[in-house]
């Protein structure tokens, strides 16, 4: 593979699909992006297969670089973190085609064109390696999306795609600013330089803000997050899981590549906010996700919710945290993208996402109803699923930094447990109050198409994580030894008594460190 340029070949593959799909007619049309997805699909299990998973590699693999003007380059390559998102990226392309496949009628052509742009996009956030490059890909990311909820979106679709387009745009504003000061500070624009480069950490601070901006909407945190649930509800179905599945990750990615490496002190005196916002979110937005009578809105809060939990590992500053947030973003990639599947399944037959109007689906869904109930108990972290993993880790994470917030954090994943299953009773149980509803046909072969591989791969990763914690371990080691001499030290540490024997110091805990105290020793 040495020399091959095959991200640069994953990124023409469906840039060409998107050109001959605005050529088509609408049936060509859906099969082209079909054909150009499960092609990156096919090139996405090449690159896994020849990534060096052993740390013994360079930290950075499959390396492009092409000048273009002045310091801007062609500049690609992947570590660990980026095959990861890249996977989950590839994987659930095809399944948003499939999953448009009826469900959009009118333009056709335009949709899938729309879709396999946002795949270029996608796949160019992770593997840039040149910061402006990353900022044009970031930032461009959010056109065919605001196409795809303002077009073939829900009654308000306009008013949820220009939200979502000015949020997350006036975050990246500062973003920007601060790349400039940066590239003329430092003298370069290649990332994996920049995150070794130790910047002054009086300014630190204000190049974090910035960037916190930006990511802190994406991810998004609260209270910059009402954005979301206005456009996951508008979006079209495959809309809403390619708006979960990855979008959503770029603010986490953002988080791992640029805020922690590059401003390791700024993180870890402003690690107590991210704190306080998350606890917040994780508590806050699943009371409200509690109380919704809409499915999309539902979910969408959870997405919230589970995202703060990313946030609470990625800044705990130590390994299980940092890995806990990867395959948080991973896991609740594969299960939001399947519960708004689930929503799109139902909506298709009844027009409708109140979920009063559902009830008792078991009897005449029960092929749906097996499925609903996997991803709703992997939403809520039951062991063998996929969230279970990365909470799990997440919270054994901050719970070395901060026992406090792990408390509040676990809370989120009790009232997690609440709203979910209290959708599925709802849906799925009950007496069947609705004629319409109770006449429902069963799963199609396509949308049992659509749905087993995303179940087989929430299954493989709680009963195997190993195959996904690999490719990153080296990745995230060398992470956390860029920010140990600036993490904040933990409260749940125990302390030994000097002057005691050895054997018996175990018993007696010292005192646990106040926040302040906390964050006083890091400084």
């Amino acid at each position: 593979m040495d020399g091959f340029p095959i991200l640069s070949l994953m990124m023409a593959v469906p840039m060409a699909g998107a050109i001959a799909c605005l050529f088509a007619g609408a049936n060509q049309a859906r099969w082209i992006a079909l054909l150009a997805t499960l092609a990156d699909l096919a090139l996405g299990v090449i690159l896994w297969m020849n990534f060096d998973q052993s740390g013994a590699a360079a930290q950075w693999q499959f390396q492009e670089y092409a000048p273009i003007f002045g310091r801007f380059a062609w500049a690609l390559g992947i570590d660990g973190i980026a095959l990861l998102l890249i996977a989950l990226t590839v994987f659930l392309m095809p399944i948003c085609i499939g999953a448009s496949w009826i469900a959009i009628e009118k333009r056709v052509p335009e949709y899938m064109a729309a879709f396999l742009f946002m795949e270029v996009l996608m796949i160019g956030v992770f593997t840039a390696q040149d910061l402006y490059l990353f900022y044009i890909m970031f930032e461009a990311g959010l056109i065919p999306m605001y196409l795809i909820i303002g077009i073939w979106g829900g009654a308000d679709r306009i008013y949820a795609s220009y939200k979502f387009f000015l949020y997350t745009l006036l975050g990246s504003v500062l973003m920007l600013i601060a790349m400039m000061w940066m590239v003329h500070e430092a003298g370069t624009t290649d990332i994996p330089t920049l995150m070794a480069y130790n910047f002054d950490p009086h300014i630190q601070t204000w190049l974090w803000l910035a960037f916190f901006a930006s990511f802190a909407v994406k991810m998004p945190m609260w209270p910059v997050h009402t954005w979301l649930p206005d456009a996951h509800v508008q979006a079209p179905t495959a809309g809403s899981v390619i708006l979960a599945g990855v979008l959503l990750k770029m603010g986490g990615y953002g988080f791992i590549r640029f805020s922690l490496p590059m401003f390791p002190e700024a993180s870890a005196q402003l690690a107590p906010l991210v704190w306080g916002l998350s606890m917040v979110a994780v508590v806050y937005t699943s009371l409200v996700a509690l109380v919704q009578s809409d499915m999309k809105k539902l979910i969408a809060y959870s997405s919230v919710a589970h995202m703060a939990i990313v946030t609470i590992g990625l800044f705990a500053f130590n390994q299980a945290g940092l890995e806990g947030a990867m395959m948080v973003m991973l896991g609740h990639g594969l299960v939001s993208g399947a519960l708004f599947l689930c929503v799109g399944v139902i909506y298709d037959r009844l027009h409708t996402r109140e979920i009063s109007r559902y009830g008792g689906l078991s009897i005449n869904m029960p092929k749906y109803a097996v499925l609903f109930m996997l991803f709703t108990m992997a939403s809520v972290g039951l062991p063998g699923t996929s969230n279970f993993v990365g909470e799990f880790l997440s919270l054994m994470g901050i719970y070395q930094a901060s026992s406090w917030v792990a408390l509040v954090a676990t809370t989120g994943i009790i009232l997690g447990a609440a709203y979910m299953l209290y959708l599925y009773r709802r849906i799925c149980y009950g007496e069947q109050k609705n004629a319409d509803a109770a006449a429902m046909p069963d799963l199609s072969a396509r949308e049992i198409w659509l749905l087993a591989p995303i179940a087989a791969a929430v299954l493989w990763m709680g009963v195997y994580p190993e195959s996904f914690l690999a490719p990153m371990r080296p990745d995230i080691r060398a992470l956390e030894a860029r920010l140990a001499p600036a993490a904040p030290a933990g409260d749940s540490k125990i302390k030994m008594g000097a002057s005691k024997p050895v054997e018996d110091a175990h018993h007696e805990e010292a005192p646990a460190l106040s926040h302040e105290e906390a964050s006083g020793e890091a400084h």
